[in-house]
């Protein structure tokens, strides 16, 4: 019997890694999450690669209902997810629907919350991309897609671990990377919408490529943000 895909992660959040994604030569681990919310609908975070074994499991858990695209970077599998959920709404970070018409989304995330126990933030300000990160109120996990990132010691070998050391991918605990630390043209948006989510009574940290962070989330936060919010 194949390992269930789901891992629980605190009161009505779920956690599934993915197959790994490459980019510019780079593999990187995924990971999505899957929130149940208060009208017992499913919401899909940065969907993963949707396997017959995970579907199997959403369908005993509920309905999937929402599709969140936190950044414009994350859509390599939301076509995959669309088709198999046609009743499933999309909402997407700022700029994902100019770069994919083709999702057809149907609503873009701002800083209002489009569902009562959640909150959430739009991170301004950055060349990269726009992400925007939530807070799940029932389990207290604040949720990053990029602008958290690690890696473990070893994944990457030569040049490509060199490359990642300086990018500050391979820190002790996740950190933002040096590449989106100098994408923010817009530092004081930045530290506005930063200061809102250290504002939030987090107790856990999920992002999309990197090890979670169960204990202390406020303090690794306000570490993990201290270059940007002096």
């Amino acid at each position: 019997m194949n390992p269930p895909s789901l891992k629980a992660f605190g009161s009505g959040i779920w956690l599934a890694d993915g197959p790994q994604a490459e980019v510019a030569g780079f593999r990187y681990p995924t990971r999505m999450a899957v929130i149940r919310l208060a009208d017992g609908g499913l919401l899909a975070w940065s969907p993963v690669a949707l396997t017959a074994g995970l579907r199997a499991e959403l369908s005993a858990l509920g309905d999937v209902r929402l599709l969140v695209a936190p950044n414009s970077l994350h859509d390599l599998h939301l076509a995959q997810w669309r088709e198999a959920f046609p009743a499933a709404r999309l909402h997407a970070a700022p700029g994902l629907a100019r770069k994919r018409p083709d999702l057809a989304c149907d609503a873009e995330l701002g800083d209002v919350p489009f569902a009562a126990d959640l909150d959430q933030v739009v991170v301004r300000g950055n060349a990269l991309t726009t992400e925007v990160v939530f807070f799940h109120r029932p389990s207290g996990a604040v949720l990053f897609t990029d602008l958290l990132q690690q890696f473990p010691p070893g994944w990457f070998r030569g040049w490509r671990a060199l490359v990642a050391r300086l990018d500050l991918m391979t820190q002790p605990q996740p950190a933002v990377p040096r590449k989106f630390r100098l994408a923010f043209t817009d530092r004081g948006a930045a530290r506005e919408a930063i200061r809102r989510i250290l504002a939030w009574p987090a107790q856990k940290v999920v992002m999309a490529h990197g090890t979670p962070v169960e204990h202390d989330a406020r303090a690794y936060l306000a570490r993990a943000f201290e270059w940007l919010t002096p």
